[in-house]
């Protein structure tokens, strides 16, 4: 496998809880799952799947053309979804796969190339993600905008929905860092992940990247000026990502 040979998996639910039957909302013509599906088909990826629960999403999917499968209505997570297209693929464990979340039709295709080949490259890590620095302090504070610390190896050290690091003194001018869920995963782990128990801190900040954390695995963190774009988690999200479609 060469170094930046990799496949996406976008998993997509039906009954999406803020906004029902998301991943077939119209976006200038095309659904939402369309658009996501290429924006994924103009990165490096040898495969792009799309990992449905529901006919309806098979049947949408179909119709433009893409590579989906029906995955099960049981999943507690997007992590867990990816694992089972991972197990019915057969891929090894060595196997690059990133999760590209079914909201996101504007993550930028060079970010996808490079979360892939930055796992590629830290042979010690299990998962690869970015994150951004933030730009407000209401951010910052904000628990919906998950924050995330990593030592000089770009190793996470921890992810919170609280302010960390915390500024003891209030004199720092570090730079504080905002999560971005993207995420390059080895099968190997996605198999591990599946068969593992949801973990003490995972429930308690509710942040399924922890559970890696706290099984001992590494996560390769890097830093992005690039602009991701939004989620479309609610109507006003529908809405504005429709504008700029137009």
């Amino acid at each position: 496998m060469s170094q930046r040979s990799f496949n996406i998996v976008i998993p997509a639910r039906y009954d999406s809880t803020r906004l029902p039957a998301k991943a077939l909302c119209d976006i200038a013509g095309r659904t939402l799952i369309q658009r996501v599906y290429e924006r994924a088909c103009e990165s490096d990826a040898d495969q792009v799947l799309v990992a449905a629960d529901d006919q309806r999403i098979i049947d949408c999917c179909n119709d433009f053309g893409a590579n989906v499968l029906l995955t099960s209505t049981e999943h507690p997570s997007g992590t867990d979804r990816l694992a089972e297209v991972a197990a019915h693929e057969q891929w090894s464990d060595d196997q690059i796969v990133v999760n590209l979340q079914g909201d996101e039709p504007l993550m930028p295709a060079t970010l996808i190339n490079q979360v892939a080949n930055n796992l590629a490259q830290d042979s010690q890590a299990a998962i690869a993600t970015f994150c951004k620095e933030f730009e407000t302090e209401e951010d910052f504070r904000n628990p919906n905008c998950v924050k995330v610390v990593f030592n000089q190896l770009q190793h996470a050290l921890y992810f919170s929905r609280s302010p960390i690091p915390y500024d003891r003194d209030q004199e720092s001018s570090q730079p504080t860092y905002h999560h971005l869920g993207l995420y390059a995963y080895r099968a190997g782990y996605l198999e591990k992940f599946a068969q593992s128990a949801p973990t003490t801190l995972e429930q308690l900040e509710k942040l399924e990247q922890l559970r890696a954390l706290e099984l001992g695995e590494k996560i390769h963190v890097d830093v992005t000026e690039l602009d991701v774009g939004i989620g479309v988690d609610t109507e006003a999200d529908l809405e504005q990502v429709r504008r700029l479609f137009q």
